[in-house]
């Protein structure tokens, strides 16, 4: 029998993925034409240069701006905006953490407390509970305790302190939510170890539970305090003496609406940054070593492997 040599050339010897490799090689590589993007950042583009052409060439008084951006009346609104902010937000912080240890407490009347506080005051506008607290005293016409304090409700009850209870319990509600979801994201096992080793509640809560949670907390925490820079502006119905409520007394004066609306949009812009960059950095330390904990565990495991 005859046998036939067969001959193989280099390239047919190669593997299969090879071959493609090379008969692709030649191809010249072409990146993708996002012709979408462009159209849609030329049109971003040409509205906001619209919106600049409109407040460029609008009535407004820009010198009008830098005169009252800078005038007692707007600092002193400025400077109630934020002790607001902050005294609401103490209040807030103190009822949330209170409440949210109520409503996981096994105490079925604390629970319930703890329920029914959330839910009215999530359930309500905050305009309402506002509207509410400075009208008390058309059901309580006095507070205290008969005999050894009294005093009536329309002293009482000022602007500040109807916009403080109005604003501090309604975030308190929220803030509860924020710390039970924070609670709940810490391991129960340390709970557990916690408890064996002697601690009580409290203390497990304050020294294991709480430290690890703020992780959690912080982020959502951090944004209702920028939202409660804001929210200080419906305590103008009420008369409290904020930003927008100082910048609206002087427009209905000189008649520069949008001169003043301008100058407190421009001051909470420059309140909300400031907060913004404080709650970075915050964020930041409290997350600390948890970006190192896989390269630390895979240089350890390094050398079990080799």
């Amino acid at each position: 029998m005859d046998r036939t040599v067969v001959n193989t050339s280099a390239a047919e010897a190669k593997p299969v993925g090879v071959t493609s490799a090379y008969s692709i090689a030649h191809l010249r590589h072409v990146p993708r034409r996002h012709y979408g993007r462009w159209v849609a950042a030329a049109l971003i583009l040409l509205a906001f240069a619209a919106v600049a052409k409109a407040f460029a060439e609008g009535q407004i008084a820009w010198p009008v701006v830098a005169q009252f951006f800078t005038a007692p009346a707007i600092l002193s609104g400025l400077a109630n905006t934020i002790l607001m902010t902050v005294c609401a937000m103490v209040l807030g912080i103190a009822l949330g953490v209170l409440f949210a240890i109520m409503v996981m407490s096994p105490n079925p009347v604390l629970k319930n407390v703890a329920v029914f506080y959330i839910w009215f005051f999530r359930g309500t506008p905050l305009l309402l509970q506002l509207l509410l607290w400075f009208n008390l005293a058309l059901v309580f016409p006095r507070l205290g305790i008969p005999g050894l304090f009294e005093a009536r409700t329309v002293d009482v009850m000022t602007p500040f302190v109807a916009t403080l209870l109005g604003l501090g319990i309604n975030q308190g509600a929220y803030t509860a939510e924020v710390v039970r979801g924070g609670i709940l994201s810490v391991d129960v096992g340390q709970t557990e170890a916690a408890k064996a080793i002697g601690m009580t509640r409290l203390t497990t809560l304050r020294r294991i539970v709480l430290p690890q949670a703020m992780r959690v907390i912080i982020p959502p925490v951090g944004n209702e305090v920028i939202s409660m820079v804001k929210l200080t502006s419906v305590a103008s119905v009420i008369q409290y003496a904020e930003i927008l409520r100082n910048a609206q007394t002087i427009y209905y004066a000189n008649a520069r609406v949008i001169e003043l609306l301008i100058v407190a949009a421009i001051w909470y812009l420059v309140v909300v940054t400031i907060l913004s960059i404080g709650q970075h950095y915050l964020e930041r330390y409290f997350s600390r070593g948890r970006g190192d904990r896989r390269p630390a565990r895979a240089a350890a495991a390094a050398p079990e492997a080799a």
